[in-house]
């Protein structure tokens, strides 16, 4: 493996972010196929001796989608906690099917941010983290909206994943959107670029294009993931933002070919 020879050690462990944009449609719905293509790829690393964490978004936009028009609640906060409760088991129906399909079986770990305070909530998560790796089951973390305070809760997703990387102490992180990665002008415009690789010093904040997201939508972005990327490559977890509607993304970046946006100290 080309990255195991560029990092001077085996590739072991890695955390998957996906995010609300790369498993939905322009109509926000889950697209199954492209779950499918992220849990094919993890089943692929696993039999090659990679164990993966996946940290997916969706739960909320998931809940949405049957209760979009009955939920009676106008409080921001409430709709966000009813639309993660219901969507939950329904994103891990999904990926439970799917790991099946492969022989392979998944759990899910939800957490607030307080659980990754230094103590025994730290410990706790460690032992979860490891008690499920070492049976060979993948987790599958995703923030506890429906009983997050606002003390408790993380910035988005991102900053999860580069928690549970140090967590695990991984080898990689890898940031899944539906944009090639980091560009030095807007993604749209002919005339920007690729950046390719960038170390955690480099002065690239002024290329990000802040959006506006939808209710369901995730509260993360470039900006998010670029700060989260630069953190995590500190710690000395090479840390990738890639297209994740992009086939063959996980594998091609674990096994060492140019894809998206690496950031490294």
């Amino acid at each position: 493996m080309l990255e195991r020879l560029a990092t001077g050690k085996p590739i072991q462990r890695i955390v998957i972010k996906v995010g609300t944009h790369v498993i939905t449609n322009k109509d926000n719905r889950i697209v199954g196929t492209i779950l499918s293509k992220l849990v094919e790829q993890i089943a692929y690393l696993y039999e090659h001796g990679i164990l993966s964490v996946l940290v997916s978004s969706g739960s909320v936009i998931a809940g949405k989608e049957v209760m979009s028009r009955g939920l009676k609640t106008t409080d921001k906060i409430t709709r966000r906690q009813v639309f993660s409760a219901i969507g939950q088991p329904r994103m891990m129906r999904h990926y439970y099917n799917l790991f099946q399909d492969h022989g392979m079986r998944c759990a899910q770990v939800l957490a607030t941010k307080r659980d990754f305070d230094l103590g025994r909530h730290r410990d706790n998560m460690v032992n979860c983290y490891e008690g499920l790796l070492a049976e060979g089951v993948i987790p599958i973390a995703n923030e506890d909206d429906a009983v997050s305070l606002s003390m408790s809760t993380f910035t988005d997703n991102d900053e999860l994943a580069s928690l549970v990387a140090e967590l695990i102490k991984a080898d990689m992180l890898i940031l899944l959107t539906d944009t090639d990665g980091l560009y030095n002008g807007h993604p749209d415009d002919l005339e920007s670029q690729l950046i390719p690789h960038l170390r955690v010093n480099d002065p690239v904040e002024q290329y990000i294009h802040k959006t506006n997201k939808g209710e369901a939508e995730g509260r993360g972005g470039m900006e998010s993931k670029l700060r989260v990327a630069k953190q995590t490559a500190k710690l000395n977890i090479p840390t990738f933002i890639a297209n994740g509607k992009q086939d063959h993304v996980i594998t091609d970046i674990v096994y060492g070919k140019h894809v998206g946006t690496k950031v490294t100290l």
